[in-house]
């Protein structure tokens, strides 16, 4: 029988701080975000060391929509080439998925869950708001409520220089929607994973949505302050990482081309 954090937050923790301690593992959270910059394969070298010292009972990756992940069978964590093609990961934009699988194949006896968004739903969110998009815990989890003027200046300014300065102002309020969507979504995930495993739960993420200030901790604080969370950050040759995080963790840069080269 496995017990809900959602349901037992208390008895949760104990659980888990004992098994962590019996196992060996200096791992104490219930969850734990690892960020990452998608294509230094540095990061997922580490970020699977993290997952195969946790063990986690889920695990819950930005990079896959629910859809794609409900498809994942242990089998499958155990074969690159199947998973791959199961994932249609060629068609989905990210870096090669020879980064990934070792994540996936540390905890091979995992639970997947997908919080990836739809390119539809996103656009949803930029034109209707992000409660319309999320639909009807948008109240829950605070994404009915704007943003505080500073914030949303502050994340509109990041969005813009993101997209190397070559939006039009009028899109910044929706880019932010849109980034506040992905943010809960993941937080969603967290809790579908928890109420279904009673944790540990490790996440997979983009630096941004796993920041403590802006990111998926902001809803789960929201929506289950009881939970135990640790966020990892990872940067590159010690360079400041933009947010705050529990830890941040440093990795050798890899050589990328200049995403702005082409806008100017």
């Amino acid at each position: 029988m496995r017990i809900s954090a959602a349901t037992f937050p208390a008895m949760s923790k104990a659980i888990s701080f004992v098994l962590c301690t019996l196992s060996g593992s200096a791992w104490a959270e219930q969850v734990v975000v690892i960020g990452e910059i998608h294509d230094n394969p540095h990061h997922h070298e580490e970020q699977a060391r993290i997952v195969a010292d946790l063990d986690p009972e889920a695990l819950v990756f930005e990079m896959l929509t629910p859809a794609q992940a409900a498809r994942v069978t242990p089998r499958l964590m155990e074969d690159e080439d199947d998973l791959a093609a199961l994932l249609n990961w060629e068609d989905t934009g990210w870096p090669d998925f020879s980064m990934y699988f070792p994540i996936f194949a540390a905890a091979p006896d995992a639970l997947v869950y997908g919080a990836g968004v739809p390119r539809d739903v996103a656009r949803a969110a930029m034109k209707n708001g992000v409660a319309a998009a999320f639909g009807g815990d948008a109240a829950r989890y605070g994404l009915d409520r704007p943003l505080a003027d500073d914030d949303q200046r502050q994340r509109e300014k990041m969005q813009m220089t993101a997209h190397c300065d070559a939006l039009p102002e009028a899109m910044l309020p929706g880019m932010v929607a849109a980034q506040r969507l992905r943010d809960a979504e993941l937080a969603r995930a967290v809790m579908l994973a928890m109420t279904a495993t009673g944790g540990p739960v490790t996440v997979i993420t983009g630096n941004g949505h796993a920041r403590r200030d802006q990111g998926i901790p902001v809803y789960l604080d929201r929506v289950a302050p009881e939970l135990e969370l640790r966020v990892i950050g990872q940067t590159e040759n010690g360079s400041a990482l933009e947010g705050r995080f529990d830890e941040v963790r440093s990795a050798p840069a890899v050589d990328r081309p200049d995403p702005c080269a082409a806008f100017r």
